[in-house]
């Protein structure tokens, strides 16, 4: 039986999504398939081959992720078992929806065959998303700073208010490395007990994470054109925005969300050329890895099968 709480961000989700619909409608009812199809057709193979590039990137710095929360932890995985559960448990929540970024049950059906226990996991699973967090506040932060014009893309404001953002933003992220630093109490997210982490820690988060997002925002700006391209910062910033609205709106894939914001942020550029652009970032980002995650949950469950049914035989 599903909670209240599982119901009511459903329909936050429902919502956001038909409301991002509509709004997306609006902006692409005079737009052709033709003139989509050629902006498609108008991006190098080299282009291609970068953005690839980016996605393995993106998906490299997501199990690093896992990784440093089981270091924090004190066990000891192997890569390629991290590897495969963090791919997976991404490539399905970022489909889903925001309501399960975390994994919860990819993570607790893969880490309990290597022994952790479901406070462990429960632990690793708000430890990655603080991870998240944390790259999100730096590179949020930096942008800002480093491109005061920003925030003028999406909201009328005076590069003061950027800096101010994006210092404060900054400072969240100083906090916490203080923390860690100085020894604060431990954090409770819920029933769940943070301890600081270490300071080697804390450095692979705040490379960990921006790299991500640095790698997920790489796909787009790829497959943008030349002409008019407002650079890979303003890009990297727009993606920010527009991701961290499409995770609180609870939308599958940020369906509609990604697409409004980019095409309201980045006026200089033809509708057609943001629409294929996000579509290259769909495909490679989303729609091929959640192909590639279904299929190594069928093979684990089946390994997992297969072996309860030999101990059963073995049993008897």
């Amino acid at each position: 039986m599903m909670k209240r709480s599982d119901v009511a961000w459903t329909l936050v989700g429902i919502t956001a999504v038909l409301l991002s619909g509509y709004l997306l409608y609006q902006e692409i009812r005079n737009l052709s398939l033709a003139e989509l199809t050629d902006s498609l057709e108008a991006i190098g193979n080299g282009d291609w081959l970068l953005a690839g590039l980016a996605t393995l990137g993106a998906y490299s710095a997501l199990a690093w992720y896992d990784r440093i929360a089981i270091a924090h932890l004190g066990k000891n995985i192997s890569w390629w078992f991290i590897t495969l559960c963090s791919f997976t448990t991404y490539a399905l929540a970022h489909n889903v929806g925001a309501s399960v970024f975390s994994g919860a049950v990819v993570r607790y059906r893969a880490y309990r065959s290597r022994g952790l226990t479901p406070h462990e996991i429960g632990v690793l699973i708000v430890f990655c998303s603080l991870t998240f967090v944390l790259g999100t506040l730096l590179a949020g932060g930096a942008v800002l700073i480093l491109r005061p014009d920003l925030l003028n893309r999406l909201i009328d404001a005076e590069p003061w208010l950027s800096i101010a953002v994006g210092s404060s933003l900054l400072c969240l992220v100083g906090l916490y490395v203080t923390g860690a630093w100085r020894h604060f109490a431990p954090m409770h997210v819920g029933k769940w007990r943070i301890d600081y982490p270490r300071l080697p820690i804390v450095g692979r988060q705040l490379i960990a994470a921006p790299l991500e997002l640095a790698c997920a925002a790489a796909i787009i700006y790829f497959a943008l054109p030349e002409a008019q391209n407002p650079g890979y910062l303003v890009v990297l910033g727009v993606f920010l925005a527009s991701f961290s609205l499409a995770l609180l709106s609870h939308a599958p894939g940020g369906l509609g969300v990604l697409e409004v914001t980019f095409i309201a942020a980045l006026p200089e550029l033809a509708t057609a050329d943001v629409l294929a652009a996000l579509i290259v970032f769909r495909g490679f980002y989303l729609l091929l890895p959640f192909a590639l995650a279904i299929l190594v949950v069928l093979v684990f469950e089946a390994a997992q099968w297969s072996e309860r049914r030999r101990k059963g035989g073995t049993g008897q």
